[in-house]
């Protein structure tokens, strides 16, 4: 603890001194490992630009490092400055024709340009002198094929990098996401069982499949998979991790937290462990430990958003709306594109009562989430409240072009018109809800609490019934 606080004066005193040599014109002279700090520093809080203006003074006293040029490449790429980036790669690549990291910095900037091609050719001219990290390129030749979607090429690529070393992570995962797009992972479980008859005692290989058959909601499968890796390598803290995940999807939370919580006795915490201790315990209706292990993940990551969501849905359980609010309203902030997050924010604007705003975060959600029946129908019963049924009918109407024949719009579509005194338009929209889901009509009757109105309502439902049996 204490070499870590003289650790961190330390760095603090050597960025004051630089800022100083800055603001005076100075040029004061720090040697390389100092440079490495300070651009360090800057790149771990997005200064950008300190970051640059450091790299370019350290290369003045050190022109041919290819470190130096490789981390201006990366900081021109971080303000996109993708061409000039490339440009110093190249010059690099000059100097040191055989450094992979100069090719994985160039093949990465290529990416961000969407040129995948140029990216791919660059790491297979990688291949043909790399001794080590073939895995690691295989994997970004699978990532930049996946990127075009040419998923079969990329199968190929991970299959490549998972023969070379079965313990990658990152291809395992990728290579389950695309034998599920082509429609291929339920047969590559054979693939998978290889790996165990090659070697039964591989922890990895018990992993792997763990991870497909969790994938193919084969939880008990999954969850027998992770405990022979865990029996085999007590220290698999990746193992741990998912068999709590898997533990979450089948609703046993208490066993969830007990693999999360080994998980981090071997590897420490992460805003990714902590979130997932925070909805095991949010399950549980335990919402103030919930709300104390997302706002824990927020302490350590406070750009990680799934974390101040996750904190703001505890709040919501409890009916704390003013406080979810404020950390809905901070994970859209990280993540503008969630439609949960929008709704959720829009469901909290709603309870305070803030109508308009509540409208206005609906509108949102339904650009990122079309497809999500609660953004509609909430929306909708926001003008239903206010006696504006036809704007009811109007949201509604749009929710139908996202998701046709849905049959609980078309019952809430009866309820607006009746309310609205358009009885034979309702009629027409209870007759296909009726169609296409007779036993959903049972929630008209929490509209019309009225037992005249009910009665109306079972008698046209029965006669209904009759006449289709």
């Amino acid at each position: 603890m204490a070499h870590d606080f003289r650790k961190r004066e330390e760095e603090e005193e050597l960025i004051k001194r630089f800022e100083e040599s800055l603001k005076k014109n100075r040029n004061d002279f720090f040697d390389i490992n100092s440079y490495e700090t300070i651009i360090d520093y800057y790149l771990d809080h997005s200064k950008h630009k300190k970051a640059l203006a450091a790299v370019n003074q350290a290369m003045e006293l050190y022109p041919f490092s290819t470190e130096l040029l490789a981390v201006k490449a990366q900081i021109l790429s971080n303000l996109e400055e993708y061409d000039e980036a490339l440009e110093l790669l190249e010059k690099a690549k000059n100097l040191h024709p055989t450094d992979l990291e100069i090719y994985f910095s160039a093949g990465s900037i290529l990416s961000l340009q969407g040129k995948h091609k140029e990216a791919i050719a660059l790491y297979e001219q990688a291949l043909s002198f790399a001794d080590e990290d073939a895995d690691e390129i295989y994997y970004s030749i699978g990532l930049s094929y996946q990127s075009i979607e040419e998923y079969d090429n990329a199968i190929n690529a991970y299959k490549k990098s998972v023969e070379i070393n079965i313990s990658h992570e990152g291809a395992l995962y990728e290579l389950a996401f695309c034998l599920d797009v082509v429609g291929q992972l339920e047969g590559s479980l054979s693939y998978y069982r290889k790996f165990i008859d090659e070697d039964p005692y591989s922890a990895a290989a018990w992993y792997n499949l763990g991870i497909v058959c969790n994938k193919l909601e084969r939880y008990t499968d999954a969850l027998e998979a992770y405990e022979y890796a865990v029996a085999i390598d007590d220290t698999f803290a990746s193992a741990y991790f998912n068999m709590g995940n898997t533990y979450l999807n089948t609703e046993q939370y208490t066993k969830a937290l007990d693999s999360f919580r080994k998980t981090v006795d071997i590897e420490g915490p992460s805003p990714e462990v902590y979130c997932s201790m925070g909805a095991a315990y949010e399950n549980l209706s335990q919402f103030e430990l919930g709300l104390k292990y997302f706002q824990k993940a927020a302490k350590l990551d406070d750009f990680y958003d799934e974390a101040w969501f996750g904190a703001g849905s505890c709040l919501e359980k409890q009916e704390k709306w003013y406080q979810a609010l404020h950390f809905f309203n901070k994970a859209i902030k990280l993540n503008s594109q969630s439609a949960e997050y929008w709704k959720a924010a829009a469901h909290a604007e709603f309870k305070i009562g803030n109508t308009v705003s509540s409208i206005s975060a609906y509108e949102e959600a339904s650009h990122y989430g079309p497809t999500d029946k609660e953004i509609w129908l909430n929306w909708s019963f926001i003008y239903y409240e206010q006696g504006e049924y036809s704007k009811a009918v109007e949201v509604l109407e749009r929710g139908l072009g996202e998701i046709p024949n849905e049959s609980d719009f078309l019952y809430r579509m009866a309820v607006y018109q009746i309310e609205d005194g358009k009885f034979k338009e309702a009629f027409n929209y209870l007759e296909n809800a009726l169609i296409l889901d007779f036993e959903g009509h049972r929630m008209l009757f929490d509209f019309f609490p009225k037992p005249e109105t009910q009665k109306a309502l079972f008698k046209i439902i029965d006669q209904f019934r009759k006449e289709n049996r």
